[in-house]
């Protein structure tokens, strides 16, 4: 790896002796972290991503302890996001009507079989599982595989197409036993984050898995695309 960037140093050195402290606390340590850069060293330009990550005391390798979910947040994510719908006649136009980016079936099959990816979402009705199912070499490692749990594999297409575009996130627990999720972006209030983050955090603390023995949520830490992590008291 190559050295960090005097920016990057600078950053480092403001979080290197956080404790954890609330979601209000943390959340406003990132939002205040530019300010707090040395004269001559630029901020990041444009509007960054803000992501949790969640460490687990769970073990992936195990089917009964896999954390997974999705959630509308409160204030969305501030971007829009492409959905493709797998689905056949009247619901192609319910798909398109409700907002979807792209509807239909064989043919957009065909399509992603072929290396097409320019969307977010996918969503599939049930009737489509045949048709989708082989896709999911394509889809699977890019998190884009239609789901029965994430609710991405449904008959209302209406109401999950809405959803997406209105910011609903979906999130996995990965091999290392850590859930990340983006929650908003640097622009949103104060408010709007710590709100988007305590509903995500609440979530996953109902997604328990009976399977998990000890301390469940071990370490929350909230950042930027550019920033490092601040640490969120593990609750």
């Amino acid at each position: 790896m190559g050295k960090p960037s005097k920016r990057q140093q600078a950053y480092r050195k403001v979080v290197a002796d956080l404790e954890p402290g609330s979601v209000t606390e943390a959340v406003s340590i990132l939002k205040g972290l530019d300010e707090k850069l040395p004269k001559g060293i630029e901020p990041p330009k444009g509007d960054q991503s803000v992501e949790i990550a969640v460490r687990l005391g769970v073990d992936p390798k195990h089917a009964d302890q896999i954390v997974r979910g999705s959630i509308v947040l409160p204030h969305g994510i501030g971007k829009s996001q492409r959905v493709l719908v797998f689905c056949k006649e009247q619901n192609v136009d319910k798909a398109l009507e409700a907002g979807a980016d792209f509807a239909g079936g064989k043919e957009l099959a065909d399509k992603v079989k072929d290396g097409w990816l320019e969307f977010d979402v996918a969503i599939a009705t049930p009737d489509m599982m045949g048709v989708v199912g082989p896709l999911g070499r394509v889809l699977g490692p890019r998190g884009l595989m239609p789901s029965p749990k994430a609710g991405t594999v449904t008959q209302d297409v209406t109401t999950a197409v809405t959803e997406y575009k209105a910011g609903k996130v979906e999130f996995r627990v990965d091999d290392a036993g850590i859930v990340h999720c983006l929650v908003g972006k640097m622009s949103f209030g104060e408010t709007q984050l710590t709100e988007n983050i305590e509903a995500l955090l609440k979530l996953i603390q109902q997604l328990r898995p009976q399977a998990a023995k000890g301390v469940y949520v071990r370490s929350v830490t909230v950042s930027g695309t550019q920033t490092p992590g601040v640490p969120i008291v593990a609750a």
